[in-house]
C-alpha cells in the first residue's frame, strides 16, 4: 500500500495522470469500502457498489485538490465522500417522493411510511452525526469510518493513530450518544 502514498505524492507534485493512476490503484479498496457500506442492512437499496464508487470518484474530481498525504488520510476522506454521496442520494429520493410543486395525494398511508423510512433514517443519522461532530469530532470520525466506511476497529485505530481499545470506547460512547439523539 506504499504505492498509494507514492501516487498521492506524484499527484501533489502535479504529475499528469497521477490522479487517474491513484484511483486505478485504490479502486479495489474503494469497492470493498462501498460494498461493506451497502451490505449492512440494505440501508440504501438504490445504489450499488459500482455506482457508489463512481459517484465518489466524481466528487473527488469536483473537489479539486485532494489534501490527503498518505493512504490512511485518503481512505478516511473516501469514507466522508461516500457518506455524503449516500446522504445526498437519500435527500434526492425524498425530494422526488414529495413531488416538488405537485399536489400530494396519499392512497395508502401504510405504503408511504414504508417507502420513506430508509431515506429518512439516513438523513436523521446524518443530522445526528453532524451534531456529534460539533461535540466531539473524533467520535464522529469513528462512527463515519465504521458505519459509512465499513472499517474494522484495527483499521480505524491505524487511521486515527490511536489504540484499538480507544476506538472501541469511542464507538461505544458514540453509539450511546447517537441513540439518545435519534430517540
Amino acid at each position: 500500500m506504499a504505492e498509494l502514498t507514492q501516487l498521492l505524492q506524484r499527484m501533489h507534485a502535479g504529475e499528469d495522470g497521477a490522479r487517474n493512476d491513484l484511483f486505478a490503484a485504490a479502486y479495489p479498496e474503494l469497492r470493498r469500502l462501498a460494498r461493506s457500506r451497502l451490505r449492512e442492512g440494505g440501508r440504501n437499496t438504490v445504489m450499488d457498489t459500482t455506482s457508489l464508487v463512481h459517484e465518489s470518484y466524481l466528487r473527488f474530481l469536483q473537489a479539486g485538490e485532494l489534501r490527503a498525504e498518505d493512504r490512511r488520510a485518503f481512505f478516511a476522506y473516501a469514507s466522508q465522500v461516500m457518506r455524503s454521496v449516500v446522504v445526498d442520494t437519500a435527500r434526492e429520493r425524498l425530494a422526488q417522493r414529495r413531488g416538488g410543486d405537485l399536489l400530494e395525494v396519499t392512497l395508502n398511508t401504510e405504503l408511504v411510511g414504508d417507502l420513506a423510512s430508509d431515506d429518512k433514517s439516513i438523513l436523521r443519522m446524518s443530522d445526528a452525526l453532524d451534531a456529534l461532530a460539533a461535540a466531539d469530532s473524533r467520535l464522529a470520525q469513528v462512527v463515519e469510518m465504521r458505519f459509512f466506511g465499513g472499517y474494522s476497529m484495527a483499521e480505524i485505530a491505524e487511521t486515527l493513530q490511536i489504540t484499538e481499545r480507544t476506538v472501541q470506547r469511542d464507538w461505544d460512547k458514540a453509539r450511546l450518544l447517537l441513540a439518545a439523539s435519534l430517540d
